[in-house]
């Protein structure tokens, strides 16, 4: 049966599955990165993987996975195929392209950055299908974005496109570990609203998911908390819909799992904020946290078509 082999690294677990033509997942396993050890060991630990998804696929699928797709965190380089700095997991110009090809006795593999991959998948199979015009923006520990063009995601000059979560919506504002001040992630992400809802609340245990739920119980301290994200997050997509226009604005991420309870105030912050601007329709994120993997194996099987002139579309 034609297949590929995808694989999400994150920094604490590595998501893989195997997936047919026509987008089915064959075969679906997890591990744990183990950046514990150092960066040699992630690298090798990644190949060993991939080197098992093959071996799986060729005795239980009758074959070996045609090619391959992989994406990783940290400033990517796709059209190089090397993992260019990724802070959590200790890389610098790592070839990771080449390595698994290698190790995949040669079979095509693409390389791409995990949110604009996740982006991929959203656009073309989840939230945003039929979206000729998406921006999907995860909060987690950070916030990230990918911009979505007819079906591919912009990776920019430079590798860099999407990166909303650097812009400053609040000037002179908290210090971000990129250099600026006032990030839109130092106020709206989930790690943003855990911290300021651990402040208030004085336990240092307290999660977004914890003030989300305070609100729900109109906790009056926790809605400020809330309010304050939900505005800073407003004015950073204001800015990007500006800029970029977008039909369908998907939102995903750890802080996305509060439903309404965010969906709600945004929808009604960003209406109050535009002008001249088209709204775009605001959708949670459909996917989940398969959405990286699931945008590997489109990148591979996009691969394999640029390789042998084949149209495949999962």
């Amino acid at each position: 049966m034609r297949h590929v082999i995808a694989l999400d690294v994150g920094g604490t677990g590595m998501k893989a599955a195997l997936i047919g033509a026509d987008g089915a997942l064959l075969h679906r396993a997890r591990r744990a990165t183990g950046r514990e050890r150092g960066p040699d060991a992630v690298v090798d630990g990644i190949l060993d993987f991939a080197a098992e998804l093959r071996a799986h696929g060729a005795e239980h699928l009758g074959a070996p996975a045609l090619a391959a797709g992989v994406a990783v965190p940290g400033i990517v380089d796709e059209d190089q195929g090397t993992a260019v700095y990724a802070a959590n997991l200790g890389w610098r110009d790592l070839p990771l392209r080449a390595l698994l090809a290698d190790r995949l006795d040669g079979i095509p593999v693409a390389l791409g950055h995990d949110v604009r991959t996740g982006g991929l998948a959203e656009g073309r199979i989840g939230a945003g299908k039929g979206a000729d015009r998406f921006l999907f923006v995860p909060l987690g520990t950070g916030i990230a974005g990918a911009i979505g063009i007819a079906g591919r995601v912009e990776a920019g000059a430079h590798g860099f496109a999407g990166e909303i979560g650097h812009i400053v919506v609040r000037p002179d504002g908290l210090p971000c570990p990129c250099g600026q001040r006032g990030c839109l992630e130092r106020y709206a992400s989930a790690a943003a609203v855990s911290g300021a809802w651990a402040s208030v609340t004085g336990n240092p245990e307290a999660d977004a998911a914890d003030c989300a739920k305070a609100v729900d119980a109109e906790d009056p301290k926790a809605r400020q908390v809330w309010q304050d994200a939900v505005a800073a997050l407003a004015d950073g997509l204001v800015t990007a819909l500006t800029l970029l226009d977008p039909r369908t604005l998907i939102i995903g991420g750890g802080l996305a799992e509060a439903g309404e309870t965010l969906f709600t105030p945004l929808r009604e912050a960003v209406r109050q904020r535009i002008t001249f601007q088209k709204p775009p329709t605001i959708v949670p994120a459909a996917l989940g946290d398969t959405a990286g993997c699931l945008g590997a194996g489109l990148l591979a099987w996009d691969l394999l078509n640029k390789t042998d002139g084949t149209e495949v579309t999962p």
